[in-house]
């Protein structure tokens, strides 16, 4: 299976490279760009934040990049809704987030005249993760996990039982975990897969990925939800849940993982958010951006945990950023 993965992404990864040389002709056709610069002759910073669920594959792609040009890239991981915090009010070049922009942050950018635009970098499948020495909730249903995180639906307390979920399983309380409220994905969870009821009472909710982790690989009844690629990289301590959305259980993989694939129902897009006014004053955010349409995302989202986006999605934010003035 790894090798046939290998070679579906040297596909993808030739195909987005024929798609880059033909939109490079056809922007040298048209005149240069004042704000570009050659390889290797780039200087100055690029500053990001936002979500801790993308952070692994931009943090990935800088540090290529830096391998490349004289640019220090700066990615922190404050969480989506932080991120824009900062984001809105011009802080930042680049906001990851792993839920799309609000109203009211776009409202917030144009209050401060700051043109942005926001694109999909990668796909990313909502992972629900137990402890290894779990043996039974190894397969949930859709329904289920609607069911057990929303408080008030098992029982008044929210104390849950795994026997409460099948009666075959302990009798032991569930321990649930999240991240917290400045995360997309928290966004995601309550937004759409439980589509905007309350969160069960006494869920631990966490600033930070690894911590969540760390109490699920200790906590023999935790549950939690959070990023495939924060599972992927954790493997050895966690255990995925597959999940039945009507026509048997799904496993969340990179072949799994899609808009239209098997595991959509609990797949969403990840995203990025240009500053365009410092793209188009800075030559260093504007290359930064090339790169990760050009190269980054294609050549990086497998291994950070994302599935890659579709050919022709990274072959039109190229050419956006290219045709920048």
């Amino acid at each position: 299976m790894k090798h046939i993965l290998g070679r579906k992404l040297r596909v993808k990864k030739y195909l987005v490279a024929l798609s880059i040389a033909a939109l490079t002709v056809f922007t040298a056709a048209c005149g240069s760009d004042d704000n570009s610069a050659d390889a290797g002759e780039l200087s100055g910073s690029v500053s990001i934040d936002g979500s801790g669920t993308v952070y692994p594959l931009m943090s990935r792609i800088a540090d290529e990049f830096m391998t490349i040009e004289d640019v220090s890239v700066e990615v922190g991981r404050a969480g989506t809704s932080a991120g824009m915090q900062k984001y809105v009010v011009g802080e930042t070049d680049f906001s990851n987030a792993s839920r799309p922009i609000k109203d009211e942050e776009v409202a917030e950018l144009d209050a401060n005249e700051i043109e942005s635009k926001e694109f999909k970098v990668a796909l990313d499948g909502l992972t629900l993760v137990i402890n290894p020495e779990n043996d039974w909730a190894t397969e949930l249903t859709e329904e289920e996990v609607k069911t057990m995180f929303v408080t008030g639906n098992i029982k008044d307390d929210d104390k849950v039982l795994w026997s409460d979920i099948r009666p075959e399983w302990p009798a032991e309380e569930i321990n649930f975990y999240g991240p917290n409220e400045n995360h997309g994905t928290y966004e995601f969870f309550v937004d759409v897969i439980i589509e905007k009821q309350d969160l069960v009472a006494g869920i631990n909710l966490q600033q930070e990925y690894s911590t969540l982790v760390s109490l699920v690989s200790d906590d023999k009844n935790g549950i939690a939800f959070f990023g495939f690629g924060y599972y992927v990289n954790n493997d050895d301590k966690l255990k995925a849940v597959s999940i039945d959305f009507g026509n048997g259980p799904v496993a969340p993989s990179l072949e799994t993982i899609g808009e239209d694939g098997p595991y959509a129902n609990f797949t969403r897009p990840v995203f990025t958010n240009l500053n365009l006014d410092a793209a188009k004053e800075k030559p260093q955010v504007k290359a930064f951006a090339e790169y990760i349409f050009s190269t980054g995302a294609a050549d990086f989202a497998g291994e950070t945990g994302f599935a890659p986006l579709p050919d022709e999605e990274l072959a039109e934010a190229l050419e956006f950023v290219q045709n920048l003035k």
